[in-house]
């Protein structure tokens, strides 16, 4: 009789300590959630959170004006990814491009560290909260993303943007004002233009402003194909040199050079240009490092000092 009590103590004392165990662990998920509604409640944010049950919440912030974004409807936009309780950013559209993809595609995210020119080394992310946010948004509208770490980067961070484990994230998105990226590189270029005093640009039926400073007079003719030495700087908008090569050893054919200096097949040796181009026409959409940022209109300042056909 002893010995059966003894047994059934140590099933009970087993069950009172694994009950205990259970009652001490709390998920992420449940520790993250606590810790973004008392972070509203504190900060008198009115968040809402995703009606599918994913776990996100987001903020309208200002919204806009016209029709909601539908998601087949083009949407140019910012973003810019922090830490929620540090304040630590991560990773902000640079001013001198900004992002656009259709509405239903605007949860992949490439994010890159400040610093770091090779874009190969960032990071791609998916947060389809994102294309959530921008629905709820119209045109020069923003709103606030709350993500609890298990929606974001999890309990092993991202070393390639420099967040830790278990961050909570704060996504702020802006929408653009500019129905197509055609118009707003047009608007961008204008102002350049304007700010620097540059009133001699011609315009060419792509888009492209040039002013030629120097009428080559070479007599060999530019194709695409022509084999070319040019020396050369090229700027961003904001004045920043993001290449140059000066000393005649840049080899290319038009062919193989961003479309916006295609139009000097119509030179000749010995020209030297400014050629301002809309991103359209230089690397479009794609990131080519850590200073050109996808839609990014470009400065280049362009001698063709040898051609070989």
């Amino acid at each position: 009789m002893l010995k059966r009590i003894s047994s059934y103590a140590f099933v009970l004392m087993g069950l009172i300590l694994f009950n205990s165990c259970k009652k001490e662990y709390e998920s992420i998920q449940s520790i993250d959630d606590r810790k973004l509604e008392d972070y509203f409640s504190k900060n008198n944010i009115a968040a809402v959170k995703d009606p599918k049950g994913t776990g996100f919440y987001y903020q309208v912030t200002n919204p806009g004006t016209g029709d909601l974004f539908l998601n087949t409807d083009s949407v140019l936009y910012d973003v810019t990814v922090k830490s929620l309780f540090n304040g630590t950013s991560y990773f902000t559209t640079p001013s001198t491009g900004n992002l656009g993809n259709k509405v239903g595609y605007t949860s992949q995210l490439q994010l890159i560290a400040a610093g770091n020119v090779n874009y190969a080394q960032g990071v791609y992310a998916s947060f389809t909260s994102i294309s959530t946010a921008i629905r709820a948004l119209k045109p020069g509208g923003s709103a606030k993303l709350y993500l609890p770490s298990y929606l974001a980067f999890g309990k092993n961070g991202e070393a390639a943007i420099n967040v830790p484990s278990n961050d909570v994230l704060e996504i702020t998105i802006t929408t653009l004002a500019e129905k197509s990226q055609a118009a707003l590189d047009e608007q961008r270029i204008q102002a350049f233009l304007t700010s620097k005093g540059i009133t001699n640009a011609v315009r060419d039926a792509t888009g492209v402003y040039y002013v030629v400073s120097q009428v080559g007079t070479g007599t060999e003719p530019i194709d695409l194909s022509t084999t070319v030495t040019f020396n050369y700087t090229g700027r961003l908008l904001n004045g920043t040199v993001f290449e140059t090569n000066t000393a005649g050893t840049f080899v290319n054919t038009l062919a193989t050079s961003i479309p916006g200096w295609q139009i000097l097949t119509r030179y000749r040796k010995g020209t030297k240009i400014r050629l301002i181009i809309p991103s359209t026409r230089a690397y479009g959409n794609a990131v080519k490092s850590d200073l050109i940022w996808a839609n990014t209109p470009l400065d280049f300042d362009v001698e063709i000092v040898e051609v070989a056909n």
